[in-house]
């Protein structure tokens, strides 16, 4: 018997994560406060343990918390309250079940006990559970009996012992467990009855379908012992699982009714095998869109092998869900396979490797390592026969035949043997790579992969990897990356949070710490917003590394609102394989706006915005800077942009159309700034006067054109006369041509202030 499958009577309470508007503090009655805009109470959207949860501040003796809906009770019908909760601060209270027993007509029904038995939280952190039974009859077993007179109530938990303490409450459950009180065999079927073995080794497959199609809202009941099923199972009623159950790699247990990562790891007892069967039955059924892993920590051995687990699944491309879990990665095989191999290289066809030796012993998705070989650059494909390697990017000075290096991290999460999985979202999952290895490795192709609300936290290697164009259109929001190079100097990081090498991804709203690089993103049209990103050491005049690279010379992306803490922007276009200007829009349409940039301890030479040009002609079209935040702390540094011309410089000749505006500068020496307004003062009377820009233009580029001159006292000649002329304004003076000329009919004397571009 259970009301929720035979009458479809609705008794799970929502997750927190769906608003606190029906969360009361009071009774639960209508109209009672609730826990909307409570001051002692907030939703935490990613804990390590609960995923979202509710975090309250006791602040009364009772503090309460009631699930306004009304939870319907029957004659014969029992229902369990429970709850999880940890203490993270203050003093330790006491928690119990609690509720509000309503008559028909929302009146307290009297005379009857609403409270369960209170336990004491011991410790911080540790995961407290309790729970409640109610219903109607005096039962053994039953806590609060309300008799027939109550036909629904508001249930929750009550707070008690000492106040000022923190809590953190997971999503409340409601259930009935009728059939615990139901001692008759017609509650469960016991698939022993339809000629299940549970020998290891003799297919049940047909005794456990048989009992499904018995069940007819009835648990299925799986007793001890250990059952192979060799063809596909599929339970439309509740499963328990006392014993395991054993399958064949491309064969699907469907649970429909409890379709979460618990009873996975009940029917199948090893926990990342019991990940990997759900992830089959997530993308192999039509009934769930998501997987709940339900806060349960896996233990990762070595990496799962997302498309193994779904040999018959090469291509998916409907929407689904994993979340609120954490997968640990612990002692096991986690270790770099290295290869090494001569082959060649041909601008010509950049995104191959010929004549490829000892191809067989390079693994698909393989970091590549060479002279002219730029940042992550990896093995998209190969064909052995051919002797071939197909590259996820050109190269940008690799021309003729050397030896590479291959070398293929081990990643926790590992997408790769798929050939397109589109709409794929992880939410809510703490992946704890213990220094051990990688995190997560995307699909070669597929768009729309999404990364909600998620921790990375110490990958060995690297955080999130895209092989392909798997990350077309890829969405990272509110997640943290958080380094196992945390004590490591700058110079010796090769940590990488994340690249991108397709277009239109969003990074929203991160926090990543001290690796080599936070994010190298190819492609074209990012959005980049409100995350803050840092990667100082403790170095006196330490070097930095680049934060954010944008790896295209046209970018088409914005970049605004982010916090670059001890790092910098770089711009190349390091994946060209011809990479001297010929044709096109050069290194244009970046946007990079409203940031805070910070430093600390670096040398003087550091600046916050680099371009690094990789061959001759280059030159800047199109580019926004402007209401940026620029300070360095514990000494100044001379400019906030510069050139790296360890390569190649620009071609400042032919910088068009720079807005470079507004920004903040603060021990910073030379400010930058295009337009750029220069006050000039001549005092010996002069038909050319020759004026400087201070080294004030952006890039210290050429001082192009003169925009307009305004008289700020008046002119005079040699007699102290009164001149009123209009002078010629010339451009590109002097031995660096960052300066300009004012030429006047006659020799006169003044002041002006004239507004001065290096951009056409």
């Amino acid at each position: 018997m259970n009301k929720a499958i035979t009458e479809g009577v609705l008794l799970m309470p929502p997750a927190f994560a769906n608003g606190l508007d029906v969360w009361s503090s009071g009774d639960g009655t209508p109209g009672s406060d609730t826990y909307e805009n409570a001051p002692n109470a907030a939703f935490v959207p990613a804990d390590q343990d609960f995923g979202g949860c509710l975090e309250v501040q006791k602040i009364s003796n009772t503090t309460r918390l009631r699930y306004m809906g009304e939870t319907p009770l029957q004659p014969g019908c029992y229902i369990r309250v429970t709850a999880r909760i940890k203490a993270i601060a203050g003093s330790l209270p006491s928690v119990r079940v609690a509720g509000y027993a309503a008559r028909a007509n929302g009146t307290a029904v009297s005379g009857i006990d609403t409270t369960a038995d209170s336990t004491t939280i011991t410790s911080y952190g540790d995961i407290l559970e309790v729970s409640a039974i109610i219903g109607a009859g005096n039962r053994g077993g039953v806590d609060l009996v309300w008799g027939v007179d109550a036909v629904y109530g508001h249930f929750g938990i009550d707070l008690t012992g000492p106040n000022g303490g923190v809590v953190r409450i997971d999503d409340i459950e409601i259930e009935d467990v009728t059939s615990v009180f139901l001692r008759d065999l017609l509650a469960y079927v016991d698939v022993r009855d339809f000629g299940a073995i549970g020998d290891g080794t003799t297919d049940d497959s047909a005794a456990f379908e048989a009992a499904a199609a018995a069940a007819d809202g009835r648990t299925i009941l799986v007793p001890q012992g250990t059952f192979y099923l060799g063809n596909d199972v599929s339970f439309d009623d509740p499963a328990r699982f006392e014993g395991s159950v054993t399958m064949p790699v491309d064969k699907m247990l469907l649970l429909r009714k409890n379709f979460d990562l618990p009873a996975y790891i009940d029917a199948f007892g090893d926990e990342a095998l019991a990940f990997g069967k759900a992830f089959q039955a997530l993308l192999n059924q039509s009934d769930h869109e998501s997987l709940d892993m339900r806060g349960r920590r896996v233990a990762v051995t070595e990496p799962l092998d997302m498309a193994a687990f779904v040999p018959n699944r090469p291509v998916y491309a409907t929407r689904r869900l994993i979340r609120n879990g954490q997968l640990e990665a612990a002692n096991g095989d986690w270790d770099t396979i290295v290869a090494t191999s001569p082959a060649t290289y041909s601008a010509s066809n950049s995104r191959r490797l010929t004549n490829v030796t000892n191809i067989a012993n390079i693994e698909i998705g393989s970091l590549v390592e060479g002279n002219g070989v730029g940042r992550e650059i990896y093995v998209l494909d190969k064909n052995v026969g051919a002797r071939e390697i197909t590259l996820n990017a050109p190269l940008f000075d690799a021309e003729g035949t050397q030896t590479f290096t291959f070398r293929r991290f081990r990643y926790m999460v590992d997408f790769s043997g798929f050939q397109n999985l589109t709409k794929f979202i992880m939410a809510d999952i703490d992946f704890q790579c213990n220094s051990r290895c990688s995190g997560i490795m995307l699909a070669p192709s597929g768009p729309a992969f999404e990364l909600q609300d998620c921790f990375i936290s110490r990958p060995i290697d690297r955080g999130l990897t895209s092989i392909g164009v798997g990350c077309q259109g890829m969405l990272i929001s509110r997640c943290q990356f958080l380094s196992a190079e945390e004590a490591v100097d700058v110079a010796d990081r090769v940590s990488i949070g994340l690249n991108v090498n397709s277009n239109d991804v969003k990074i929203r709203d991160c926090r990543a710490t001290r690796f080599r690089h936070f994010a190298l993103l190819a492609g074209q049209n990012h959005l980049v917003s409100g995350n803050h990103f840092f990667q100082g050491d403790g170095v006196p005049d330490g070097i930095r590394t680049a934060g954010m690279v944008f790896m295209y010379n046209y970018a088409g992306c914005v970049m605004s609102g982010n916090y670059v803490d001890n790092c910098f922007i770089e711009w190349t276009n390091e994946r060209d394989p011809t990479p001297a200007f010929t044709g096109g829009f050069s290194f244009s349409s970046l946007s990079i706006t409203d940031n805070v940039f910070l430093s600390g301890d670096v040398p003087p030479w550091f600046s916050y915005f680099v371009i690094k040009p990789h061959g001759a002609g280059h030159f800047l079209n199109g580019v926004t800077v402007s209401g940026n935040r620029f300070r360095s702390i514990n000494g100044s540094i001379e400019r906030a942009e510069r050139v790296d011309t360890s390569i190649s410089d620009l071609d400042y000749n032919r910088n068009q159309s720079v807005h470079y505006v507004g920004n903040s500068y603060h021990n910073v020496s030379e400010h930058a700034e295009n337009p750029l307004v220069i006050a000039h003062t001549q005092n010996t009377n002069a038909r050319t006067w020759t004026i400087g820009t201070a080294k004030k233009l952006p890039f210290l580029s050429y001082c192009q054109f003169v925009d307009s001159v305004v008289l700020s006292e008046d002119l005079q000649n040699a007699a102290n006369a009164k001149v009123y002329e209009t002078p010629i304004g010339r451009g590109r003076v002097g031995p660096n041509q960052d300066q300009f000329s004012l030429e006047f009919p006659t020799e006169v004397r003044g002041q002006v202030r004239a507004t001065v571009r290096m951009d056409r």
